[in-house]
Protein backbone atom coordinates (compact mmCIF):
# COMPACT_ATOMS: atom_id res chain seq x y z
CA UNK A 1 0.00 0.00 0.00
CA UNK A 2 2.05 3.07 -1.24
CA UNK A 3 1.56 5.87 -3.54
CA UNK A 4 4.15 6.27 -6.64
CA UNK A 5 5.11 9.65 -7.23
CA UNK A 6 6.10 10.27 -10.72
CA UNK A 7 6.65 13.92 -12.46
CA UNK A 8 6.83 12.50 -16.14
CA UNK A 9 3.97 11.90 -18.16
CA UNK A 10 2.75 9.58 -20.61
CA UNK A 11 0.10 8.49 -23.59
CA UNK A 12 -1.72 5.24 -22.15
CA UNK A 13 -4.63 3.15 -23.39
CA UNK A 14 -7.36 0.92 -21.50
CA UNK A 15 -10.90 0.32 -21.44
CA UNK A 16 -13.68 2.00 -18.88
CA UNK A 17 -15.91 0.05 -16.39
CA UNK A 18 -19.16 0.76 -14.17
CA UNK A 19 -22.86 0.70 -14.29
CA UNK A 20 -22.97 4.59 -14.02
CA UNK A 21 -20.85 5.11 -16.94
CA UNK A 22 -23.03 2.57 -18.97
CA UNK A 23 -25.81 5.01 -18.91
CA UNK A 24 -23.83 7.62 -20.46
CA UNK A 25 -22.26 6.02 -22.89
CA UNK A 26 -24.45 2.89 -24.38
CA UNK A 27 -23.89 3.84 -27.67
CA UNK A 28 -20.28 3.43 -26.81
CA UNK A 29 -19.53 1.04 -24.36
CA UNK A 30 -22.53 -1.09 -23.78
CA UNK A 31 -20.74 -4.38 -25.03
CA UNK A 32 -17.82 -3.90 -22.40
CA UNK A 33 -19.98 -3.09 -19.04
CA UNK A 34 -21.93 -5.41 -20.38
CA UNK A 35 -20.24 -8.43 -18.06
CA UNK A 36 -20.77 -5.67 -15.03
CA UNK A 37 -24.02 -5.13 -15.63
CA UNK A 38 -24.75 -9.08 -15.29
CA UNK A 39 -22.44 -9.00 -12.10
CA UNK A 40 -24.46 -6.99 -10.34
CA UNK A 41 -27.69 -8.73 -10.82
CA UNK A 42 -25.92 -11.23 -8.25
CA UNK A 43 -28.05 -10.51 -5.16
CA UNK A 44 -28.48 -11.33 -1.85
CA UNK A 45 -32.02 -12.82 -0.81
CA UNK A 46 -32.37 -12.32 2.82
CA UNK A 47 -34.84 -10.11 4.49
CA UNK A 48 -35.72 -8.52 7.63
CA UNK A 49 -37.86 -10.72 9.96
CA UNK A 50 -41.77 -9.42 9.32
CA UNK A 51 -41.11 -6.30 7.05
CA UNK A 52 -41.24 -7.51 3.30
CA UNK A 53 -39.62 -3.97 2.86
CA UNK A 54 -36.88 -3.46 4.99
CA UNK A 55 -33.38 -4.81 4.34
CA UNK A 56 -30.98 -6.92 6.06
CA UNK A 57 -28.41 -4.23 8.07
CA UNK A 58 -25.27 -5.60 9.63
CA UNK A 59 -23.33 -3.47 11.22
CA UNK A 60 -20.38 -4.37 12.16
CA UNK A 61 -19.07 -1.64 13.94
CA UNK A 62 -19.71 1.79 14.80
CA UNK A 63 -18.85 4.50 11.79
CA UNK A 64 -15.44 5.62 12.53
CA UNK A 65 -14.54 8.86 14.01
CA UNK A 66 -15.41 12.55 12.89
CA UNK A 67 -14.00 13.98 10.04
CA UNK A 68 -10.92 15.48 10.70
CA UNK A 69 -9.62 19.29 9.05
CA UNK A 70 -8.26 18.30 6.17
CA UNK A 71 -9.29 17.88 2.45
CA UNK A 72 -8.92 14.39 0.46
CA UNK A 73 -9.43 12.53 -2.31
CA UNK A 74 -11.25 9.32 -2.09
CA UNK A 75 -11.17 6.71 -4.36
CA UNK A 76 -12.42 2.93 -4.98
CA UNK A 77 -11.04 0.74 -6.91
CA UNK A 78 -11.58 -3.54 -7.23
CA UNK A 79 -8.76 -5.25 -6.69
CA UNK A 80 -10.33 -8.51 -8.06
CA UNK A 81 -13.61 -10.37 -8.40
CA UNK A 82 -13.65 -12.37 -5.15
CA UNK A 83 -12.22 -9.52 -3.08
CA UNK A 84 -13.73 -6.67 -1.12
CA UNK A 85 -13.50 -3.22 -3.25
CA UNK A 86 -11.08 -0.81 -1.79
CA UNK A 87 -11.17 2.59 -0.80
CA UNK A 88 -7.99 4.45 -0.75
CA UNK A 89 -7.74 7.75 0.94
CA UNK A 90 -5.64 10.57 -0.35
CA UNK A 91 -3.80 13.89 1.38
CA UNK A 92 -4.55 16.55 -0.54
CA UNK A 93 -0.95 18.33 0.11
CA UNK A 94 1.24 15.53 -0.55
CA UNK A 95 -0.59 13.02 -2.68
CA UNK A 96 0.06 10.87 0.18
CA UNK A 97 -1.65 7.14 0.33
CA UNK A 98 -3.25 7.65 4.08
CA UNK A 99 -5.68 4.76 4.28
CA UNK A 100 -6.89 1.72 2.49
CA UNK A 101 -10.09 0.07 3.68
CA UNK A 102 -12.06 -2.89 2.43
CA UNK A 103 -15.72 -1.97 0.90
CA UNK A 104 -18.35 -4.24 -0.54
CA UNK A 105 -17.44 -6.51 -3.51
CA UNK A 106 -16.91 -4.62 -7.07
CA UNK A 107 -17.99 -1.49 -5.95
CA UNK A 108 -19.14 0.42 -8.94
CA UNK A 109 -20.52 3.49 -7.94
CA UNK A 110 -19.27 6.15 -4.82
CA UNK A 111 -20.66 9.09 -3.34
CA UNK A 112 -19.77 11.21 -0.38
CA UNK A 113 -22.07 12.98 1.80
CA UNK A 114 -22.61 15.18 4.90
CA UNK A 115 -19.81 17.58 3.63
CA UNK A 116 -17.55 15.36 2.28
CA UNK A 117 -18.03 13.44 5.80
CA UNK A 118 -19.38 9.88 4.76
CA UNK A 119 -18.87 7.64 2.31
CA UNK A 120 -21.30 5.27 0.25
CA UNK A 121 -20.41 2.75 -1.86
CA UNK A 122 -23.00 0.02 -4.27
CA UNK A 123 -21.36 -3.12 -4.85
CA UNK A 124 -22.59 -6.00 -7.08
CA UNK A 125 -23.57 -7.83 -4.54
CA UNK A 126 -26.68 -6.37 -3.86
CA UNK A 127 -25.22 -4.05 -0.85
CA UNK A 128 -24.39 -0.51 0.06
CA UNK A 129 -21.19 0.09 2.16
CA UNK A 130 -21.28 3.29 4.65
CA UNK A 131 -18.34 4.52 5.87
CA UNK A 132 -16.65 7.54 7.36
CA UNK A 133 -14.21 9.94 5.50
CA UNK A 134 -11.46 9.66 7.98
CA UNK A 135 -7.79 8.75 8.51
CA UNK A 136 -8.59 6.33 11.51
CA UNK A 137 -11.04 4.50 9.78
CA UNK A 138 -10.64 0.87 9.39
CA UNK A 139 -12.29 -1.94 7.68
CA UNK A 140 -14.30 -2.90 10.59
CA UNK A 141 -16.03 0.19 11.16
CA UNK A 142 -17.35 -0.32 7.19
CA UNK A 143 -21.30 -0.81 7.79
CA UNK A 144 -23.29 -2.69 5.26
CA UNK A 145 -26.97 -2.52 4.07
CA UNK A 146 -28.51 -5.61 2.39
CA UNK A 147 -30.85 -4.28 -0.46
CA UNK A 148 -33.68 -6.00 -1.74
CA UNK A 149 -34.15 -8.82 -4.15
CA UNK A 150 -33.81 -7.98 -7.64
CA UNK A 151 -32.66 -4.65 -6.66
CA UNK A 152 -29.48 -3.00 -9.34
CA UNK A 153 -29.25 0.59 -8.36
CA UNK A 154 -27.00 2.72 -10.31
CA UNK A 155 -26.59 6.09 -8.54
CA UNK A 156 -26.60 7.35 -4.98
CA UNK A 157 -28.40 10.78 -3.73
CA UNK A 158 -28.08 11.78 0.03
CA UNK A 159 -29.33 14.62 1.92
CA UNK A 160 -29.03 15.45 5.78
CA UNK A 161 -31.97 12.95 6.05
CA UNK A 162 -32.41 10.77 3.70
CA UNK A 163 -30.39 8.56 1.50
CA UNK A 164 -32.12 7.55 -2.43
CA UNK A 165 -31.09 5.17 -4.70
CA UNK A 166 -32.04 5.07 -8.42
CA UNK A 167 -33.27 1.42 -8.77
CA UNK A 168 -34.23 0.23 -12.31
CA UNK A 169 -34.16 -3.69 -11.24
CA UNK A 170 -37.27 -2.84 -9.17
CA UNK A 171 -38.46 0.40 -10.86
CA UNK A 172 -38.70 2.77 -7.98
CA UNK A 173 -36.35 5.15 -5.96
CA UNK A 174 -35.46 3.84 -2.78
CA UNK A 175 -35.42 5.74 -0.09
CA UNK A 176 -33.44 5.05 2.94
CA UNK A 177 -32.90 6.43 6.65
CA UNK A 178 -30.37 6.12 9.61
CA UNK A 179 -26.76 5.05 10.32
CA UNK A 180 -26.48 2.56 9.04
CA UNK A 181 -29.09 3.00 6.46
CA UNK A 182 -32.24 0.91 6.03
CA UNK A 183 -35.26 1.18 3.87
CA UNK A 184 -37.80 3.80 4.32
CA UNK A 185 -39.84 3.52 1.38
CA UNK A 186 -39.92 2.80 -2.29
CA UNK A 187 -41.00 5.92 -4.23
CA UNK A 188 -42.51 4.84 -7.58
CA UNK A 189 -41.23 5.34 -11.16
CA UNK A 190 -43.52 5.92 -13.83
CA UNK A 191 -44.35 3.12 -15.92
CA UNK A 192 -42.85 2.73 -18.98
CA UNK A 193 -39.27 4.12 -17.68
CA UNK A 194 -36.25 3.32 -16.39
CA UNK A 195 -34.25 5.76 -13.02
CA UNK A 196 -30.98 6.60 -13.81
CA UNK A 197 -29.65 9.70 -11.72
CA UNK A 198 -31.06 12.04 -9.38
CA UNK A 199 -30.09 15.48 -9.41
CA UNK A 200 -30.13 17.65 -6.61
CA UNK A 201 -28.45 19.35 -3.42
CA UNK A 202 -28.63 18.30 -0.12
CA UNK A 203 -30.04 21.73 1.50
CA UNK A 204 -32.94 21.74 -1.20
CA UNK A 205 -36.40 21.00 -0.61
CA UNK A 206 -36.86 18.95 -3.57
CA UNK A 207 -34.83 16.92 -5.60
CA UNK A 208 -35.75 15.51 -9.34
CA UNK A 209 -34.85 11.53 -10.18
CA UNK A 210 -34.77 10.93 -13.93
CA UNK A 211 -35.89 8.61 -15.76
CA UNK A 212 -35.44 6.95 -19.81
CA UNK A 213 -38.37 5.71 -21.93
CA UNK A 214 -38.27 2.05 -22.41
CA UNK A 215 -39.28 2.81 -25.63
CA UNK A 216 -35.94 3.92 -28.14
CA UNK A 217 -36.78 7.27 -29.10
CA UNK A 218 -38.90 8.52 -26.76
CA UNK A 219 -38.78 11.52 -24.49
CA UNK A 220 -37.33 10.89 -20.93
CA UNK A 221 -39.64 12.43 -17.78
CA UNK A 222 -37.65 13.48 -14.54
CA UNK A 223 -40.25 13.16 -11.10
CA UNK A 224 -39.88 15.73 -8.38
CA UNK A 225 -38.81 14.10 -5.00
CA UNK A 226 -40.20 16.59 -2.09
CA UNK A 227 -37.85 15.46 0.26
CA UNK A 228 -39.80 17.12 3.48
CA UNK A 229 -42.73 15.20 3.15
CA UNK A 230 -41.67 11.85 1.30
CA UNK A 231 -43.59 11.82 -1.97
CA UNK A 232 -43.39 12.91 -5.69
CA UNK A 233 -45.19 15.83 -6.42
CA UNK A 234 -44.59 15.83 -10.20
CA UNK A 235 -43.47 14.21 -13.17
CA UNK A 236 -41.87 16.59 -16.31
CA UNK A 237 -41.03 15.44 -19.73
CA UNK A 238 -37.73 15.93 -20.79
CA UNK A 239 -35.53 15.11 -24.49
CA UNK A 240 -34.75 11.75 -25.47
CA UNK A 241 -32.00 9.35 -23.20
CA UNK A 242 -31.57 11.80 -20.46
CA UNK A 243 -28.24 10.74 -18.57
CA UNK A 244 -27.43 13.09 -15.80
CA UNK A 245 -28.42 16.21 -14.33
CA UNK A 246 -26.85 19.15 -12.36
CA UNK A 247 -28.89 21.62 -9.42
CA UNK A 248 -27.65 25.36 -9.03
CA UNK A 249 -26.32 25.71 -5.44
CA UNK A 250 -29.63 27.98 -4.94
CA UNK A 251 -31.92 25.41 -5.78
CA UNK A 252 -33.55 27.53 -8.12
CA UNK A 253 -32.23 25.80 -11.20
CA UNK A 254 -31.77 21.94 -12.71
CA UNK A 255 -30.13 21.27 -16.01
CA UNK A 256 -30.97 17.61 -17.49
CA UNK A 257 -28.60 16.47 -20.15
CA UNK A 258 -30.46 14.68 -22.60
CA UNK A 259 -28.00 12.23 -24.79
CA UNK A 260 -30.35 11.37 -27.51
CA UNK A 261 -31.55 14.67 -28.29
CA UNK A 262 -28.62 16.93 -28.16
CA UNK A 263 -30.04 19.07 -25.78
CA UNK A 264 -29.99 20.14 -21.81
CA UNK A 265 -34.00 20.68 -20.20
CA UNK A 266 -34.07 23.21 -17.83
CA UNK A 267 -36.51 22.16 -14.57
CA UNK A 268 -37.43 25.93 -12.80
CA UNK A 269 -37.26 23.96 -9.14
CA UNK A 270 -38.99 27.13 -7.43
CA UNK A 271 -41.89 26.34 -9.53
CA UNK A 272 -41.46 22.79 -9.81
CA UNK A 273 -42.24 23.22 -13.42
CA UNK A 274 -40.44 23.31 -17.23
CA UNK A 275 -38.88 26.51 -17.42
CA UNK A 276 -41.49 29.02 -18.73
CA UNK A 277 -39.16 31.14 -20.60
CA UNK A 278 -36.28 28.76 -21.75
CA UNK A 279 -37.49 24.99 -21.07
CA UNK A 280 -34.58 23.54 -24.14
CA UNK A 281 -30.79 24.45 -24.83
CA UNK A 282 -29.79 22.63 -27.54
CA UNK A 283 -25.78 21.97 -27.32
CA UNK A 284 -23.14 19.37 -29.03
CA UNK A 285 -23.60 15.63 -29.94
CA UNK A 286 -24.62 13.31 -27.15
CA UNK A 287 -24.24 15.50 -24.07
CA UNK A 288 -23.31 12.86 -20.90
CA UNK A 289 -21.62 15.37 -18.37
CA UNK A 290 -22.19 19.07 -16.87
CA UNK A 291 -20.70 20.94 -14.21
CA UNK A 292 -21.17 24.44 -12.74
CA UNK A 293 -19.20 27.59 -13.14
CA UNK A 294 -20.79 29.72 -10.59
CA UNK A 295 -18.37 32.58 -10.09
CA UNK A 296 -19.32 32.83 -13.68
CA UNK A 297 -23.16 31.82 -13.95
CA UNK A 298 -21.90 29.12 -16.54
CA UNK A 299 -23.33 25.77 -17.12
CA UNK A 300 -19.81 23.27 -18.82
CA UNK A 301 -21.35 20.61 -20.75
CA UNK A 302 -19.17 17.43 -22.05
CA UNK A 303 -20.15 16.20 -25.27
CA UNK A 304 -19.33 12.66 -26.09
CA UNK A 305 -19.73 13.34 -29.81
CA UNK A 306 -19.93 9.97 -32.42
CA UNK A 307 -16.75 8.82 -30.25
CA UNK A 308 -14.74 9.11 -33.65
CA UNK A 309 -13.97 12.57 -34.11
CA UNK A 310 -13.29 14.74 -30.99
CA UNK A 311 -16.12 15.74 -28.89
CA UNK A 312 -17.05 19.05 -27.33
CA UNK A 313 -17.58 21.27 -24.47
CA UNK A 314 -20.84 23.42 -24.71
CA UNK A 315 -20.23 26.87 -22.19
CA UNK A 316 -23.84 27.89 -21.96
CA UNK A 317 -24.84 31.16 -19.89
CA UNK A 318 -27.32 30.57 -17.11
CA UNK A 319 -27.48 33.83 -15.19
CA UNK A 320 -31.35 34.84 -13.11
CA UNK A 321 -32.60 38.25 -12.59
CA UNK A 322 -33.89 39.43 -8.78
CA UNK A 323 -34.51 42.78 -7.87
CA UNK A 324 -30.42 43.16 -6.82
CA UNK A 325 -29.33 41.04 -9.67
CA UNK A 326 -29.03 42.21 -12.86
CA UNK A 327 -31.85 44.42 -12.04
CA UNK A 328 -32.10 46.23 -15.92
CA UNK A 329 -34.05 43.36 -16.72
CA UNK A 330 -37.65 44.54 -16.86
CA UNK A 331 -38.92 41.27 -15.76
CA UNK A 332 -37.07 41.00 -11.78
CA UNK A 333 -38.65 39.60 -9.26
CA UNK A 334 -37.06 39.62 -5.86
CA UNK A 335 -39.26 36.47 -4.68
CA UNK A 336 -39.45 34.31 -8.07
CA UNK A 337 -36.13 34.57 -10.20
CA UNK A 338 -36.43 34.79 -13.46
CA UNK A 339 -34.39 34.33 -16.13
CA UNK A 340 -31.92 37.09 -17.16
CA UNK A 341 -31.29 37.95 -20.37
CA UNK A 342 -29.19 35.67 -22.15
CA UNK A 343 -30.04 32.70 -20.28
CA UNK A 344 -29.33 29.78 -22.11
CA UNK A 345 -27.05 31.02 -24.73
CA UNK A 346 -24.08 28.89 -25.83
CA UNK A 347 -21.43 30.93 -25.32
CA UNK A 348 -18.89 28.96 -26.67
CA UNK A 349 -18.65 25.33 -28.67
CA UNK A 350 -14.87 23.97 -27.63
CA UNK A 351 -13.60 20.89 -29.53
CA UNK A 352 -12.02 18.54 -27.02
CA UNK A 353 -10.64 15.05 -26.75
CA UNK A 354 -12.07 11.84 -28.64
CA UNK A 355 -14.83 10.64 -26.22
CA UNK A 356 -14.97 12.99 -23.37
CA UNK A 357 -16.84 11.63 -20.63
CA UNK A 358 -16.70 13.89 -17.35
CA UNK A 359 -15.51 17.39 -16.74
CA UNK A 360 -15.08 19.27 -13.72
CA UNK A 361 -14.77 23.21 -12.81
CA UNK A 362 -12.48 24.67 -10.47
CA UNK A 363 -14.81 26.42 -8.04
CA UNK A 364 -13.07 29.94 -8.85
CA UNK A 365 -14.36 29.61 -12.05
CA UNK A 366 -10.69 29.94 -13.87
CA UNK A 367 -10.59 26.12 -15.52
CA UNK A 368 -12.23 23.44 -16.63
CA UNK A 369 -10.81 19.65 -17.03
CA UNK A 370 -12.25 17.05 -19.56
CA UNK A 371 -11.83 13.70 -19.24
CA UNK A 372 -11.66 11.92 -22.96
CA UNK A 373 -11.70 8.75 -22.72
CA UNK A 374 -10.93 7.05 -26.08
CA UNK A 375 -7.48 8.82 -26.30
CA UNK A 376 -6.01 8.85 -22.31
CA UNK A 377 -6.21 12.45 -22.16
CA UNK A 378 -7.56 15.77 -20.02
CA UNK A 379 -8.07 18.87 -21.77
CA UNK A 380 -7.35 21.93 -19.99
CA UNK A 381 -10.14 24.96 -20.69
CA UNK A 382 -9.51 28.24 -19.56
CA UNK A 383 -12.99 29.54 -18.86
CA UNK A 384 -11.99 33.38 -19.48
CA UNK A 385 -11.00 32.93 -23.10
CA UNK A 386 -12.90 29.51 -23.57
CA UNK A 387 -9.86 27.71 -24.85
CA UNK A 388 -8.10 24.77 -24.75
CA UNK A 389 -5.29 25.68 -22.60
CA UNK A 390 -3.25 21.85 -22.59
CA UNK A 391 -3.54 18.50 -22.95
CA UNK A 392 -2.17 16.11 -20.54
CA UNK A 393 -1.79 12.28 -20.40
CA UNK A 394 -3.19 10.41 -18.00
CA UNK A 395 -2.31 6.83 -16.97
CA UNK A 396 -5.12 5.36 -19.20
CA UNK A 397 -8.39 5.44 -20.34
CA UNK A 398 -10.20 8.14 -17.82
CA UNK A 399 -13.52 6.59 -16.50
CA UNK A 400 -13.71 9.35 -13.73
CA UNK A 401 -12.73 12.91 -12.56
CA UNK A 402 -12.50 15.33 -9.82
CA UNK A 403 -11.05 18.42 -8.63
CA UNK A 404 -10.15 21.21 -6.12
CA UNK A 405 -8.66 24.75 -5.67
CA UNK A 406 -5.90 25.40 -3.49
CA UNK A 407 -3.24 27.65 -2.59
CA UNK A 408 -0.51 27.97 -4.41
CA UNK A 409 -2.37 24.71 -6.55
CA UNK A 410 -5.30 23.10 -6.69
CA UNK A 411 -5.35 19.27 -7.93
CA UNK A 412 -7.28 17.28 -10.40
CA UNK A 413 -7.43 13.35 -9.83
CA UNK A 414 -8.06 10.99 -12.64
CA UNK A 415 -9.16 7.63 -12.48
CA UNK A 416 -9.10 4.90 -14.82
CA UNK A 417 -10.31 1.37 -15.12
CA UNK A 418 -6.10 -0.09 -16.35
CA UNK A 419 -2.91 1.75 -16.83
CA UNK A 420 0.47 1.27 -18.39
CA UNK A 421 3.93 1.33 -18.16
CA UNK A 422 4.40 4.73 -17.16
CA UNK A 423 8.02 6.47 -16.70
CA UNK A 424 9.79 3.84 -13.60
CA UNK A 425 8.02 1.27 -14.59
CA UNK A 426 9.78 -1.42 -16.29
CA UNK A 427 6.61 -3.51 -16.76
CA UNK A 428 2.78 -2.48 -17.06
CA UNK A 429 1.40 -1.59 -13.66
CA UNK A 430 -1.00 -4.89 -12.51
CA UNK A 431 -3.06 -2.09 -11.13
CA UNK A 432 -4.28 1.31 -11.97
CA UNK A 433 -2.55 4.22 -11.29
CA UNK A 434 -5.12 7.75 -10.55
CA UNK A 435 -3.13 10.64 -12.25
CA UNK A 436 -3.02 13.95 -10.11
CA UNK A 437 -2.06 16.93 -11.81
CA UNK A 438 -1.66 20.54 -10.31
CA UNK A 439 -3.97 23.23 -11.58
CA UNK A 440 -1.22 26.39 -11.29
CA UNK A 441 1.09 24.34 -14.35
CA UNK A 442 -1.42 21.92 -15.72
CA UNK A 443 1.11 18.82 -15.44
CA UNK A 444 1.03 15.64 -13.81
CA UNK A 445 2.29 15.73 -10.58
CA UNK A 446 2.18 12.34 -9.46
CA UNK A 447 0.63 8.71 -9.23
CA UNK A 448 -1.08 7.15 -6.83
CA UNK A 449 -1.69 3.24 -7.08
CA UNK A 450 -5.29 2.26 -6.78
CA UNK A 451 -4.20 -1.91 -5.78
CA UNK A 452 -6.83 -2.65 -8.65
CA UNK A 453 -9.23 -1.75 -11.47
CA UNK A 454 -10.02 2.34 -11.02
CA UNK A 455 -14.02 2.97 -10.27
CA UNK A 456 -14.45 6.22 -9.00
CA UNK A 457 -12.62 9.30 -7.45
CA UNK A 458 -14.17 12.61 -5.16
CA UNK A 459 -12.73 14.84 -3.36
CA UNK A 460 -13.69 16.02 0.23
CA UNK A 461 -14.10 20.06 -0.58
CA UNK A 462 -14.70 21.32 -3.98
Amino acid sequence: MHSVRIALRSTVSGRPNGRFLANLLPRFTSNRIAGLALAAIALVPTLGCGNSYRPVVSAISPVGPAVQPSKYAVAISQPGAAIGGLMTLVDFSGDTNLVNISVGPNPYYLLLANGGGTGYTLNTDGTLSTFAISTAVQTSNVQTTTLLPGATPNSIFANSTYVYLTDPGRSTIAQLQNTPPSLRQELPVTPGYTPVYIAGIATAPRAYAISQSTIAGSPGVVAGIETTTSTISTTIPVGVSPVYGVMTADGLRVFILNQGSNSVSVINAQSNAADAATPVIPVGTAPVWADLAPTRTELVVANAGDGVSPGTVSIVSIPLCTSSDLPTNPNCNPTNPVDAVGFGDVLATIPVGVKPVMVTVLQDGTQAYVANYADSTVSVINLVTNTVTATIPVAGRPIWIASTTGNPTGKVYVVTQDSVPQPGFPVAPTSSLMTVIRTDTDAVESYVDLQGKGVSVRVTAP
